[in-house]
């Protein structure tokens, strides 16, 4: 068959990666790259991720992806530490000791919390779908816990759509990431970045596939015997875009998913200000909703400077000057002077990712709908928490469906 795949980031990808022997395959990609979200800036002799990204002991296909690419001699397993900010103070929470210490806590709290933590992974977060993660937490931790521990996380990952938030989602969070050691999380990454996975992965699809760049689907339309994109005819499409996305070129009506954007600001610099930790979630209100230092999570020699991340996520328009607002803010909160910084690059995608809100789990597309193959990050495999495991089980199972039916 021919086979139309629209979006080439790692759900796009991972289907052509499995389809490629056996159909003809074309891959539209808007942007000038492969890759998505897991596209890298150049800096100097030195690749670093648009977006930070670090991989999980569990993401077995993934892992085997790696494998199968001959890159898992680039794998490490590192330690992510993470901690909060609040009042002006970082508060590091890795050790048993740390979180005891945390003034916005009680041991009450903190005994509550850690089981939690235990019962995570033997819960169904489908059934929590329809209660808000701070209803949950309130009902079982408590109002403090919520507002001093939850919250911050919550609002660093979702900004003003955070109060929406399903129980289903931040259940699926403590499940993924309960891989901790008595002094951080045990997370992977590849040494060079993930741009040696997103090279290998383009070259193994690119050498059997026909990749058109800077080509957004403008047109869709369903012929007798197949289908119409951009006035070429293919026998199946397969969508990674959300599907509200794919609407206004002619595509299916959908119920929309919800999603939001995301703004990171990278920062090359010659110090680091949070206290060797990793993931520094803000507890005080500011226009980021975490920094992630990358050099506290991967050796500085690496890289000859240190490497910062500001999070910050968006419904509807970027806030004007987005970044330089987020790089005044760091500077100012963390006392850092506008001559430590070397470098700044911000990224920005208006669909970054879906919104786990109540009721997502109804709203998930079936990889098949309407004659059409739906794959993505708002794929069954990535939820209740969207991941590149998610996205790779995703590419590879409406590859299946699509091998294993008529269009």
């Amino acid at each position: 068959m021919k086979v139309c795949i629209i979006g080439g980031g790692l759900a796009g990808l991972a289907a052509a990666f499995r389809l490629r022997d056996q159909h003809e395959i074309d891959i539209y990609e808007k942007r000038g790259c492969l890759g998505g979200c897991l596209s890298s800036h150049r800096i100097d002799e030195y690749w670093i991720e648009q977006y930070y990204h670090h991989c999980f002991a569990g993401d077995r296909q993934l892992l085997a992806l790696f494998s199968e690419l001959a890159i898992e001699d680039r794998l490490e397993w590192r330690k992510g530490t993470t901690g909060y900010f609040a009042g002006n103070t970082v508060y590091p929470l890795n050790t048993p000791l740390e979180i005891f210490r945390y003034p916005f806590l009680s041991p009450i709290d903190t005994v509550r919390l850690a089981l939690l933590t235990l019962r995570a992974k033997g819960m169904d977060p489908a059934a929590l779908d329809d209660i808000t993660a701070r209803e949950y937490i309130i009902d079982h931790l408590g109002q403090r816990t919520y507002e001093s521990f939850f919250e911050p996380l919550l609002s660093s990952k979702f900004g003003a759509l955070s109060g929406t938030v399903s129980a289903a989602w931040l259940i699926g969070r403590v499940a993924i990431r309960s891989n901790r050691g008595l002094s951080g999380e045990r997370l992977g990454y590849l040494k060079g970045g993930f741009q040696v996975f997103l090279d290998a992965l383009s070259d193994a699809v690119g050498r059997a596939c026909t990749v058109r760049l800077r080509d957004p689907v403008t047109g869709i339309s369903r012929e007798q015997d197949g289908w119409r994109v951009n006035g070429q005819r293919y026998d199946a499409v397969i969508s990674t875009i959300p599907p509200q996305a794919l609407r206004p070129a002619g595509g299916p009506d959908l119920p929309p998913v919800p999603y939001q954007g995301a703004a990171c600001l990278a920062l090359g610099m010659e110090e680091e200000y949070t206290r060797g930790i990793y993931w520094l979630n803000m507890k005080d209100p500011a226009p980021f909703g975490a920094v992630i230092t990358h050099t506290n999570f991967v050796p500085r020699e690496r890289y000859g400077e240190h490497i910062v991340y500001l999070a910050s996520y968006f419904s509807g328009d970027l806030p004007h000057q987005a970044g330089s607002t987020m790089r005044k803010e760091f500077c100012r909160r963390f006392s850092v002077p506008d001559s430590a910084i070397h470098w700044e690059r911000l990224a920005v995608e208006p669909l970054a990712g879906p919104v786990f809100s109540t009721g997502y789990h109804r709203l998930i597309p079936a990889y098949r709908e309407k004659g059409l193959f739906f794959a993505g990050m708002f794929s069954a495999s990535n939820y209740p928490e969207r991941s590149m495991e998610g996205s790779i089980r995703a590419g590879y199972a409406v590859a299946e469906a699509l091998a294993g039916g008529t269009p």
